[in-house]
């Protein structure tokens, strides 16, 4: 019960969970069983504990992602700042519909954006956002749209990040996205793939994240 009342949005990320006492009272249950369902919904990724304020949505942890893949600049690490180069709406071809599991030429809103670290580009971006769940964006500027995405959705639209999946290609670069990255056209070029989704499994992006492959990166620890 207590994972549906999340999945359905019912507390934000920045409200804390009703305390344990209180939800012992509300259903009737004991507090060892409240735990082991508060433990059980952490280990799932539903709920995160903070120290001394209580127990909260969790929100993804994606801003360090790119960060995994690309090497920026000679420091390799930081947010790249975003420059929104168009935003408009746009019929969704059959590969995006099925990322975001709507009916192929269903309105979705299309950012195409450019990452820049110390001012060099580095990512070319396209973002497919269904709507309506997204219109609240259109009422913006897109210079308030932020470096980061995620916290604007939240913000503006009421719509959370929970989790994401994403896939790793090798492309070569098509004449516009050389132009945006300085590089050759046919130059190897590492496509990041992203479907963001909600608490509710819902999908709320499909994004094209495209770097020169040659700042390309890859490690995993194993264990």
């Amino acid at each position: 019960m207590l994972a549906e009342r999340i999945r359905s949005g019912e507390w934000a990320p920045d409200q804390p969970l009703p305390a344990e006492s209180v939800l012992v009272d509300y259903y009737g249950v004991s507090l060892g069983t409240t735990r082991r369902v508060f433990r059980d919904l952490v280990d799932e990724g539903l709920l995160e504990r903070r120290q001394g304020t209580g127990t909260f949505v969790r929100r993804a942890s994606l801003d360090a992602s790119l960060s995994r893949f690309f090497r920026f600049g000679t420091a390799g690490s930081g947010i790249p700042r975003s420059r929104i180069l168009s935003a408009a709406r746009q019929a969704s071809a059959p590969a995006i519909a099925s990322a975001l599991h709507i009916t192929a030429g269903s309105e979705v809103l299309h950012l195409h954006r450019l990452r820049l670290y110390e001012e060099q580009p580095v990512l070319v971006e396209d973002i497919w956002l269904p709507l309506p769940l997204f219109e609240p964006l259109e009422r913006i500027g897109t210079d308030d749209l932020g470096d980061l995405l995620y916290p604007t959705y939240e913000r503006v639209c009421g719509q959370v990040v929970a989790a994401a999946t994403e896939e790793l290609t090798i492309e070569t670069a098509t004449a516009a996205d050389a132009l945006l990255l300085g590089c050759g056209r046919g130059e190897p070029v590492a496509i990041v793939e992203r479907v963001a989704r909600s608490h509710d499994a819902k999908p709320l992006e499909y994004r094209r994240s495209r770097g020169l492959a040659r700042t390309f990166r890859y490690r995993i620890d194993i264990r």
